[in-house]
């Protein structure tokens, strides 16, 4: 299979398998709580049922709320041509750095605190307020934390990076590589609003953060931004095991994609566990264990540095 073909398929299969993850997730989490869970296409379910859905739009909003939807996905769109091939051979963009992903990510959350705040509510305003105070704290680490796997991997644009980690592993490097990879799970909890820092399936005033953004809307617009949410996490999911789980690719092509399906799943996993055994931080906790990642990655770049001399 050509080079380009392979590029289109995975991030073709990135989009269909992107909200059969966040289904997963709340289907683990109600089967450990000993609930029904539910099926792993209610994500299928819910965005055909939006699309049915009447538009309805407050008398109070400008067209930016009927524009923003579009924004926030766009961003988010562009970053899944970006990211480390899952298959060896397959075509990749090779020069484009954290910065710049970082920088795409930071503005589809930009355009959704815009839809928060143009939406003349309290509790829309509030949403977005809470949004820019964790995003400010997320977006430097994060650039922190691919800055470093990038030092290691030799090559400071994110494709090639995963190609190199791919393709030799820096087994002398492996302090550092932790530390980025503890930093960079706790970013992608964090910037996917799940718990600790955040709780995807509550709808109190008190603790809304994501869900707060986006109460005045429905519809084809809130479709989009249910979309959004789940192209984000595989993004951040896909970055996590092509940057830190970087075995798989070398295989044949479709044992290749099971492979990176698997890992995908696992992460997953791994946020459905924590969210069983852990309780949503106060706001002003979250500082904490954003701090938590910010240090580890500053420690990932010292490490890489002192080993390295």
């Amino acid at each position: 299979m050509s080079a380009l073909l392979l590029y289109f398929l995975t991030i073709v299969l990135m989009l269909l398998v992107a909200p059969l993850l966040l289904s997963f997730i709340k289907g683990v989490k109600m089967w450990l709580l000993y609930k029904r869970p539910v099926s792993i296409l209610q994500g299928y379910r819910d965005f055909a049922k939006l699309l049915r859905k009447e538009s309805i739009v407050s008398r109070e909003a400008s067209a930016i709320t009927r524009v923003a939807p579009f924004l926030v996905l766009s961003p988010l769109l562009v970053v899944l041509f970006y990211l480390p091939p899952a298959v060896k051979g397959a075509y990749y963009v090779s020069f484009v750095d954290a910065f710049t992903i970082t920088g795409l990510l930071a503005l589809s959350t930009f355009f959704l605190m815009l839809l928060g705040l143009d939406s003349a509510s309290s509790f829309g305003g509030m949403g977005s307020s809470r949004e820019a105070f964790i995003s400010a704290l997320v977006e430097p680490a994060m650039v922190l934390t691919i800055f470093s796997v990038s030092m290691m991997a030799g090559d400071l644009g994110v494709g090639q990076a995963g190609v190199n980690l791919a393709e030799h592993f820096p087994a002398e490097h492996m302090a550092s590589f932790l530390f980025a990879a503890i930093s960079f799970f706790i970013l992608l909890i964090a910037e996917n609003g799940r718990i600790p820092v955040d709780n995807p399936e509550t709808h109190l005033e008190l603790t809304m953060v994501h869900e707060a953004m986006i109460l005045d809307i429905t519809g084809v617009y809130l479709a989009l931004i249910e979309s959004a949410a789940s192209i984000k996490f595989v993004i951040f999911a896909s970055l996590f095991v092509g940057l830190f789980l970087p075995f798989g690719p070398e295989l044949a092509w479709p044992l290749a994609l099971l492979v990176f399906l698997g890992k995908l799943f696992a992460v997953a996993l791994a946020v459905a566990l924590i969210e069983i055994h852990t309780a949503k931080l106060r706001l002003f906790k979250v500082p904490n264990l954003l701090g938590i990642a910010i240090v580890f990655a500053f420690l990932s770049l010292i490490t890489f540095y002192v080993l390295g001399a």
